[in-house]
């Protein structure tokens, strides 16, 4: 099961991208608060732990970067996470408990690697039906 070159690209990429933006969080936990605007959390342990969440699957992304459709399931569990924060964000923008500001964080976390994270899963499934 070979993945093709730009598949690790994707997942270096995704890989540093996370380890930095966890790094952020757990370092300088109130700064995306103060740039969006929006109110600081009572108790910003919490965000820090999303933070080291983040910078824990940057670590996963980076192993599987070696080959993407061999350990799709480090990126399957990327990939839900994808799709159930930006849920999570709808639902509670719905019920007013965040501002839309705080949408800002889907763009980069979650929604640009939809299609490439897809793409390579797509592709470990049409090799594991060749076995």
């Amino acid at each position: 099961m070979q993945s093709k070159p730009w598949m690790k690209t994707v997942m270096k990429v995704a890989a540093v991208y996370n380890l930095l933006w966890g790094a952020w969080v757990v370092l300088f936990p109130l700064s995306f608060f103060h740039l969006t605007g929006m109110e600081e959390p009572i108790h910003p342990m919490i965000w820090q732990g999303m933070g080291m969440v983040i910078g824990v699957y940057g670590l996963g992304y980076w192993w599987s970067s070696y080959n993407p459709v061999k350990h799709w399931p480090i990126i399957a569990v990327g990939f839900l996470g994808k799709i159930f924060g930006p849920i999570g964000f709808v639902m509670n923008y719905i019920t007013g408990a965040v501002p839309a500001s705080f949408g800002y964080t889907l763009l980069t976390n979650d929604l640009i690697w939809w299609v490439p994270f897809f793409l390579i899963l797509n592709e470990a499934r049409k090799k594991r039906w060749e076995l």
